[in-house]
């Protein structure tokens, strides 16, 4: 099955290992190397090499030293461009070749964010940080861009040395740099085979403090000591993890927080992971069980990463906070799929579980689709299938059984009805097909506890049947027994409905005073809400959100929103264009879109 999302062909040929050697120029915003591939022949006669690119400069390529030629194909909208070499002699089936490519990123790669040092918490040194995932690796170095193929890595990577360079790597310690006495050169060996999406790279004056037995916290010096404090359960949290899922293998479990642009909220790259300012820890552990070891063959299977990763975060929140907790975090994705399907439509083809990636860019797809419907096909499985512990069983067999692999969702379904195999009339009932390949939302709804709802659901209600005279009636009072996972749900409830008049938002921040709550799920939701009200009095706040921060979780909503309130439509574009250059690359491209500001 060939993967739509890239040029490559690992049927014909498989890249193993990635021995990669790069400086990186702040100067010209570029990283410029080599990258050596240790290629098997997967077939007889092999005379031809395609990898990924997208925006890469190529000097040479060598095939076990021999120079070998290469060309590039025709340049495609968002994939980039093949890089077809040529090897200088065939290739038997299961003959392996060093191919060696010189190279340069471009400044403008999709993959990297550069940050002068005035964007910095430090203000006196560049920061730079890498996001492949999905399909921006290829705008750092050529490769077999497919989470098909997984290989392992070394890596030597030279920077000034007054920085300190990480990857999703252990550590294999530092050297000054032969050519160049003003840098110096860290190394990098990932023993555990990859898909090359978790190939991750980041450079700043970082400082690190150790939170446990294998774990450190990586941040700016500004902030470094708030985040060990505040990230100080890692080591608690690993542990009841590996008690769901099974051991985690990767060595190193290190915290890197990022600069508030970082576009995701968090981004499990293996012995690294990269956690936004507004990310608790607690929430990004699973991804490294879920999609490091056990990852989707193509993009369209991403459900598998993510609805499993979901499943197991919201059984770490049971084990941690009861089980009437974890059923209403499951009632609140359910709500946020919702409002993602009123989005996008509820015919939208990217809705499907399974969407079809074809001429389809994955970033444009991405949405809370694969999480949250896949998370409640999951949970529609542990009721249907005898409840929590019985489930749990299945996801370790399942981890174990593909662990290191790249699958399909056949696969995960063959092995589903293998292992309750005395419960296949259950599974028989389950509409497959309406489940993976229809869109909107989907055809079961699972059962939901509603004890912690009830509440965020009666006072929604009193909001919505509220007329003028009843507004009277509200006080901060009603907020007094509720946590700020009852606030969101509160919020998301209303977010459904026809917007409030405005005088109903003005009264709640009377009595409520929202615009005091720093809890970003709370203020972004809080926002959204006055915007779609149209009161013009938020309109400064929602913008400042919607530029402060970068995770495109909360950009892109704020954003559009602003864009659809016609007195504030000619500000946020101009804000946007204002903000656009020291955007991520890839936030910047959908907001785009999404104000029809398209380059």
């Amino acid at each position: 099955m060939a993967d739509p999302s890239s040029f490559a062909s690992p049927s014909c040929c498989l890249t193993r290992h990635l021995y990669l050697r790069c400086r990186v120029d702040f100067g010209a915003r570029a990283l410029r190397g080599t990258a050596a591939f240790t290629a098997r022949a997967e077939r007889e006669a092999l005379r031809c090499l395609v990898l990924d690119t997208k925006d890469l400069q190529v000097f040479k390529v060598t095939v076990n030293g021999q120079d070998a030629k290469f060309v590039f194909g025709e340049k495609h909208s968002f994939k980039g461009t093949p890089l077809e070499i040529t090897l200088p002699y065939e290739l038997r089936r299961g003959q392996e070749a060093i191919v060696e490519i010189s190279f340069e990123s471009s400044p403008k790669s999709s993959a990297l964010q550069w940050f002068s040092p005035e964007q910095t918490s430090g203000k006196k040194h560049p920061f730079l940080f890498s996001q492949c995932q999905a399909t921006h690796c290829r705008a750092i170095l050529p490769c077999q861009d497919t989470p098909a193929v997984k290989l392992t890595y070394y890596a030597e990577i030279s920077v000034p040395k007054e920085l300190v360079a990480l990857m999703s790597a252990n550590r294999d310690g530092e050297i000054p740099d032969p050519e160049d006495s003003s840098r110096k050169i860290y190394r990098f060996s990932q023993n555990v085979p990859i898909p090359c999406y978790l190939i991750a790279l980041v450079v700043g004056a970082l400082e690190s403090r150790k939170i446990g037995p294998r774990t450190l916290v990586w941040a700016e010096k500004e902030l470094v000591d708030k985040s060990a404090y505040e990230f100080a359960e890692a080591e608690a949290m690993l542990k009841t993890a590996e008690d769901l899922a099974g051991p985690y293998i990767w060595g190193q479990y290190d915290l890197l927080v990022l600069p508030p642009s970082f576009p995701y909220g968090g981004m499990e790259n293996p012995c690294l992971t990269f956690v936004t300012p507004t990310l608790l820890v607690i929430l990004s552990l699973f991804s490294v069980w879920t999609g490091n070891l056990v990852t989707n063959k193509t993009w369209e299977h991403f459900w598998l990463n993510e609805g499993h990763t979901v499943y197991l975060e919201r059984r770490i929140g049971g084990r941690l906070f009861g089980e009437q907790f974890r059923h209403f975090q499951a009632l609140g994705g359910w709500r946020d799929l919702q409002n993602t399907i009123n989005t996008l439509g509820d015919k939208n083809p990217v809705t499907n579980l399974i969407p079809n990636l074809n001429e389809v860019d994955p970033d444009v797809a991405y949405s809370s689709v694969p999480y949250e419907k896949g998370f409640a096909l999951l949970f529609h499985l542990e009721q249907l299938l005898g409840g929590p512990d019985v489930f749990i069983g299945f996801l370790k067999a399942y981890i174990q059984q593909f662990a290191y692999k790249s699958i399909v969702t056949e696969d995960w379904k063959k092995f589903l009805y293998s292992y309750f195999k005395d419960k296949v009339d259950a599974l028989d009932k389950v509409d497959w097909n309406l489940w993976f390949h229809a869109p909107g939302m989907p055809p079961v709804k699972p059962t939901y506890d509603m004890t912690l709802a009830n509440a965020c659901v009666a006072l929604s209600q009193r909001w919505i049947k509220a007329k003028e005279s009843d507004l009277g009636s509200f006080s901060s009072a009603d907020l007094k027994e509720m946590s700020s996972h009852q606030l969101i749900e509160f919020l998301a409830l209303l977010l459904l409905e026809a917007p409030l008049p405005v005088s109903h938002v003005q009264r709640m921040q009377q009595v409520y005073d929202f615009n005091a709550i720093n809890n970003s799920e709370i203020r972004f939701r809080w926002l959204r809400l006055c915007i779609k009200s149209k009161w013009e009095e938020a309109i400064p706040l929602a913008l400042k959100m919607a530029t402060d921060q970068g995770r495109m979780k909360f950009t892109r909503p704020l954003f559009r929103d602003l864009y659809s309130f016609d007195k504030c439509r000619d500000l946020a574009v101009k804000t946007f264009l204002e903000h656009r250059a020291s955007m991520h690359p890839v936030t910047s491209m959908l907001v785009g879109k999404d104000l029809k500001q398209d380059q």
